[in-house]
């Protein structure tokens, strides 16, 4: 139930043009920075997901993820504090590793991160062309932040 993970800010969406991304929509039933609660729906998926305080780097942290009812998640939507995250999530392999890029919309539009899960905090893994300047660690990119603060406010 670790989450190690970095983010990478995207220099370039060109490589994306034959990827099919997954439309996600998520909100936060609590963004308490030492543990936020969010509901997702991906796709025809649905999930609860619980997320506790990173260490100081960034990399690692607590998560819990369970799939749900769609229709559950819906009616938790409505419960969530204000400001929806809305964006398309794109799956591009990297040797042993795959990084997910979110092509941010709605409040955030204009925001592209892209995140890599790791074994550990050492592991190593290809740096492509087009990731920029890392973010791990850096609050404003958050989900839970953004919800907050949109992207557009900065």
């Amino acid at each position: 139930m670790q989450e190690i993970e970095r983010k990478f800010l995207v220099k370039s969406t060109d490589f994306l043009k034959n990827i099919k991304g997954k439309k996600i929509v998520q909100g936060y039933l609590s963004s308490d920075p030492e543990r936020n609660v969010r509901v997702r729906i991906k796709g025809n998926l649905a999930f609860l997901t619980i997320k506790g305080i990173s260490n100081t780097s960034g990399t690692s942290r607590f998560e819990w993820e369970k799939e749900i009812d769609l229709n559950e998640a819906e009616a938790l939507l409505k419960l969530c504090l204000p400001g929806i995250i809305d964006k398309t999530r794109y799956e591009v392999a990297a040797g042993e590793h795959t990084f997910e890029v979110d092509v941010f919309e709605g409040e955030n539009k204009g925001l592209i991160i892209a995140e890599i899960e790791l074994k550990d905090e050492n592991d190593s893994f290809q740096k492509l062309d087009w990731l920029g300047d890392e973010v791990t660690g850096d609050i404003r990119y958050y989900n839970s932040y953004l919800v907050d603060k949109p992207f557009k406010n900065w």
